[in-house]
This record gives C-alpha cells, structure tokens and sequence, in this order.
C-alpha cells in the first residue's frame, strides 16, 4: 500500500514538474557548495488528484524519491520544518486535504497532504524535502530561478568593467606619455627660450660693441683723411723740391779720380760714369748703387742740402758713413754747442759729420755703430752696437745705443746710453773738464772727442789738469789716463748686406 502511494506521490510531482512554465525550470548545476531550502506547492491529492493545475509551481525536478543519491540536489531543508527523509516508507506523513487548509489557514503550521506539507497562504500545499549537507557552508540566493542569470549578468558587468578599465588604464597611460612629452618639449622651449634671451645679450653686447668701434673707426677716419691731406701737401712739397734738386747740379755725386784699378777691381766702379744721377741718403746707397772704393762722397739728408761724408768701403763688407774720425790731432775737438750741432773738420781727415746732419742720418730707419779703436802700439779693436740713434736739438742729442758687440770690453754703451750731448759752453762740469763734447754721464768710461796727446800717456800735474781729458777707452788699460792714437765712428742700416763680387 506504501508503495502504491509513493508512485501516486511521484506521478502527481512529475505532471506538475511538465506543467509548469519552461522558463521557470530550476538549475542546481550552478552552485554546488549550498543546498538551499526548496518549497514546492502540490495540489491536494484528495480534491485535485484528477485534475493538473497549470498555476501549481514548482522548483526542482525530481529523480527518484527511492534512491540515496543527491549528487544532483542543490538545497537543504530549512530548520524550522521537520526532517521527513528518514520517515519509514510504511508510515508516511498525512497529507491534509484542502478543506483541512481552509480551516487551519490561520496557523503557519498547518500541515496538508499524506507528506506534511505546509498550507500557503492561498490555500495551496507546499511540499518540504531536504537533501544533506555537502560539507561546506550554506549560501543562500536571493532567488533560486534568477541566481545564476544574475550571476552571469554580473560577471559580464564585471568583464566589462575590467575591460573599461583598462582601458582607461592604456588611456591614462597614453595620456601620462603625452604629457611627460608636452613636459619635454616645454622644458625644450624654455630653454630655446633661455638661449634666446642669451643670445639676444650676446646679440645686443656685440651691436654695441660694433657701434663704439664703427664711432673709433670713424674717428680714425677724419683723423686718417686730415693725414692723408697733409700728406699730400708734403708729397707735393717734396716733388718740388725734388724737381729743384734735379736741377741742381749739386745732387750729383762726383765719384773721386783715382789712378786705374787693377783688373779686378774694375767692375766695382761704374763703367764709363762721373756722376750718378739721384741723390744717395747715405754710404750704404752708394754702395747698392755700385760705388765700392772708400772716399769722400755727397748725400743728400735734407731737400736742397748736399753734404760731403767720407765712406768707407772696406771694413766689414762696406757701405759705412763716417760721423767722426781721430787720427793725427790736427783738428781741435775743444768747441762748443754750434761747432758740435753744425759740424767741423775735413770729410778726409779729422772731424765731425754735425749732431743735427748725425740726427737726420740715423733717423732714416734702424742703423748699426762701429767704433775703430787703435793704440800707440799699432793694436786695433773695434766695439759693435747694434741700435744707434740720437735725438734732436730739443732733446739735446740724447743718446740711444744697445746691442754691443766687439773684440773689446765696452766701455761706452753701459754707461752713457740716454745721456745727453754736453759741450764746455753748456755748463756741464764734466765737458769743462775734458775739454770736449760727448754724452758725459759722471764725468765718462769713454770720450773719444778728448785732447789728443802723443805717446798716448799723459797726468793731470803735467797738463795741469782738474780731471782726466785724453781720447780715453777706459778698458783698453784700465786707465783714464792713456790716449789712443787714431779712433772712428760710422753707421750704417741693420739690413745692409754685401753684394758678392762675381
């Protein structure tokens, strides 16, 4: 009889389970680890048993009620209602008919059908079942029917917000790399920026700079015309008197007759020619221009102003001009300021050239000294320097002289370099003294314009002399007192270069 039952029972559950909607078949396969409580409403098998009801719901389908397998169950019997699983199968629980549901609809406990079921609300019967636990902890969902769409649904919108994450996340990343990028090109701009500001200073230091030199060069320019004006004058100055001169027959330089050459001596002289046709500034252009015998020869240091000079042309190569020249004591050096400015003696003995021509002469450009030193006992020597100039009348004739060189110790340069001409009508003690003119500095080591005494010795008790006068070169004897028998003075330029005879 139990049995009989229990088919009627799974029958009535089995056309209730194809009755119901499609859309409202439960799904157990989607969450294993909970068994939810389900309730299922079942008609009356007393009133209703004949009859399907279309609106009786139901939540699972049931297998088979006789077998202990709840691999496929998916809920759990709440606390509150009775266990009936371990019912016996002879004795099952009664179910109540519907007219026992409408008088106990009051009370939440009425039981209906041979199962217990509960009465609902609208008098239906609500058949209770419960599978074991699965061992993990009961998790209930909001709606059995809907848990696992929404699940799906949620998952989705899940997805779809990783996914608009990131990319947000590429966004945003793309958007940090443009702006580290605008960063840098800012960063480049403000140093453009920078570089601009200091290249315009830079820009602006040189405008300025050019304009304070456009305004120098500018003033040099007037300056520069007003020379080049002046200049002009002079050139046409010179040219005239340059015109006077070539009319003057005495720029002609007479070469001096001497008894004919040897044969190797001729081609020194120019063939056939009493004269030459310019007028030489000194010995050393004689000398370029052919003149290779010593003598007595014109220049021309000043327009219009011829001047006899003796050249020598032998020593060293040649092309010096003598300015002084001590040899026989014929000619008295004891004289004063205008005899020394304008000159005494012979041009072919003793004498001096003149402080003023000896100015023009050694201003011309970059002239050498050489001094010929000779004793009583026929010894000769000779001092170098290799810079020689003086100044004018203003400067009184200071000297300039450097550069010594020589076969004696110097006693001149070092000691009387950038001193003034002196002569005894001047006041200077010292050219009163020894009766000369000379660059005295305390009193001198050399003078070579002194008295020439023969013999070379002389003393200041016999001579009656204040101080020590002779044509002294102190190192010759270390003496103040011994007088050299012949000296000379010349110049000549610095780049004067012998010409080799072929």
């Amino acid at each position: 009889m139990s049995k009989m039952k229990l088919q009627c029972v799974f029958l009535a559950v089995v056309l209730l389970i194809s009755v119901s909607a499609p859309n409202e078949r439960p799904d157990f396969g989607h969450n294993d680890d909970v068994h939810p409580n389900v309730f299922m409403d079942v008609p009356d098998v007393h009133s209703n048993m004949d009859v399907p009801d279309t609106n009786t719901e139901t939540n699972w389908d049931v297998q088979d009620i006789n077998k202990d397998n709840y691999e496929d169950a998916d809920w759990h019997p709440p606390p509150s209602f009775p266990d009936t699983s371990d019912l016996p199968p002879d004795d099952p629980p009664p179910i109540r008919s519907s007219a026992d549901q409408t008088r106990n609809n009051d009370s939440s406990t009425s039981l209906c059908g041979e199962y217990g079921g509960q009465v609902t609300s609208d008098g239906r019967c609500r058949l209770v079942a419960a599978l074991p636990p699965t061992g993990m902890p009961q998790k209930r969902c909001p709606d059995i029917f809907r848990c696992t769409d929404d699940i799906s649904y949620w998952l989705r919108e899940n997805q779809e917000g990783r996914d608009q994450l990131e990319e947000l996340k590429e966004t945003m990343s793309d958007l940090q790399e443009e702006l580290r990028m605008h960063q840098h090109r800012i960063q480049a701009l403000e140093t453009q920026s920078e570089d601009g500001v200091t290249l315009n200073a830079t820009f602006a230091h040189r405008l300025r700079s050019l304009e304070t030199r456009h305004a120098q060069a500018d003033t040099l320019l007037h300056v520069h015309a007003a020379l080049l004006y002046e200049l002009q004058a002079q050139l046409r100055n010179l040219s005239a008197a340059v015109r006077h001169v070539s009319r003057n027959s005495d720029c002609k330089v007479n070469v001096v007759r001497t008894p004919p050459p040897p044969l190797s001596m001729r081609d020194k002289l120019l063939p056939d020619r009493h004269f030459l046709s310019f007028c030489p500034s000194d010995c050393a252009s004689l000398y370029q221009n052919g003149v290779r015998r010593s003598g007595v020869y014109t220049i021309v240091l000043s327009p219009g102003t011829p001047l006899p000079v003796y050249c020598d042309m032998d020593t060293e190569g040649g092309g010096w001009t003598v300015f002084q020249r001590r040899r026989d004591g014929s000619v008295s050096f004891n004289r004063g300021w205008t005899d020394y400015r304008d000159g005494f003696g012979e041009a072919r003995g003793e004498h001096w050239l003149g402080n003023h021509q000896l100015h023009l002469l050694s201003n011309q450009g970059h002239y050498s000294l050489r001094i010929h030193l000779q004793d009583w006992g026929h010894a000769h020597r000779h001092a170098h320097y290799s810079s020689f100039r003086i100044e004018d009348e203003e400067n009184r004739y200071r000297l300039h002289v450097s550069g010594f060189s020589g076969t004696v110790e110097d006693s001149f340069g070092w000691y009387h370099n950038l001193q003034d001409f002196s002569t005894p009508d001047t006041g200077d003690i010292c050219a009163e003294i020894s009766h000369a003119g000379w660059w005295f500095h305390q009193c001198f080591y050399a003078n070579l314009n002194g008295v020439y005494y023969q013999g070379g010795q002389y003393s200041l008790k016999a001579q009656n002399l204040l101080g020590p006068d002779g044509i002294v070169w102190f190192s010759w004897k270390d003496s103040d007192f011994y007088s050299l028998k012949a000296v000379s003075m010349m110049v000549r330029p610095n780049n004067f270069r012998p010409r080799l005879s072929p």
